[in-house]
């Protein structure tokens, strides 16, 4: 068996599965709601919340929050940043799927 060349190591921030979710979604959309983030990524609010502030301390995203009408709002979007760092992983994820192909 011939052994495989890897790129890097991957970026733990994103490479944990909840925060991969995330970025995921974050990625397609140029803002996304707490609400939505909960429905598209499956997380709980708690579980959400804790990804969302790991994320905004490694700098990859922004929180904004508002009020709409009485209820408060919470929406993340990526930093340019976040992007790099998510375009960098994606670009992981391909090395490690040409290396066993």
């Amino acid at each position: 068996m011939t052994g495989f060349e890897f790129a890097a190591d991957p970026d733990r921030v994103i490479h944990e599965p909840a925060r991969l979710k995330i970025m995921s979604v974050l990625s397609a959309a140029e803002s996304a709601d707490f609400i939505y983030l909960m429905g598209e990524t499956g997380l709980t609010r708690g579980n959400l919340s804790v990804q969302l502030t790991r994320l905004k301390e490694a700098g990859y995203i922004k929180i904004a929050k508002e009020f709409v009408g009485n209820s408060p709002r919470t929406t993340a979007s990526m930093t340019p940043e976040g992007k790099k760092a998510f375009d960098e992983y994606r670009t992981y994820l391909a090395s490690l799927l040409k290396a066993t192909s």
